[in-house]
């Protein structure tokens, strides 16, 4: 089963209503988000009415937490390419999880990810 995990950026542009992004998404038979990413819509949330409406949108996906072997990998990418790639945590975070489960990453932003061996990127299309 090929799963599709979904940055941050993606889930942004599908709360905008942006069609292409929803119908990419919706072309997938499995996507997740990683935990990171369900704290960093919730960081950006407005108010509580806000917060409230983007914890309805969070439920309706499978959200990936963090363990030991994520949190080991991320570890490896930021020594690995945080001082020659500027690689941030919350990027390391998602890529370590995608590494890990064996998911494609469909992110908007390919330059924070395209230097990292082995992982499945999604263009745009």
């Amino acid at each position: 089963m090929e799963v599709v995990l979904l940055d941050t950026n993606i889930l942004i542009e599908v709360l905008k209503g942006n069609q292409a992004t929803v119908q990419m998404v919706e072309s997938f038979s499995h996507t997740a988000i990683s935990a990171i990413t369900v704290m960093e819509l919730y960081y950006g949330a407005l108010n509580k009415t806000e917060l409230k409406q983007l914890e309805k949108f969070v439920a309706l996906f499978k959200v990936v937490h963090l363990d030991e072997q994520i949190s080991m990998k991320s570890e490896y990418l930021i020594k690995t390419f945080a001082k020659s790639h500027n690689l941030d945590i919350p990027d390391s975070l998602i890529a370590s999880t995608a590494l890990v489960k064996g998911y494609k990453l469909f992110t908007y932003n390919i330059k924070d990810f395209r230097f990292i061996d082995n992982l499945k990127l999604i263009k745009n299309p």
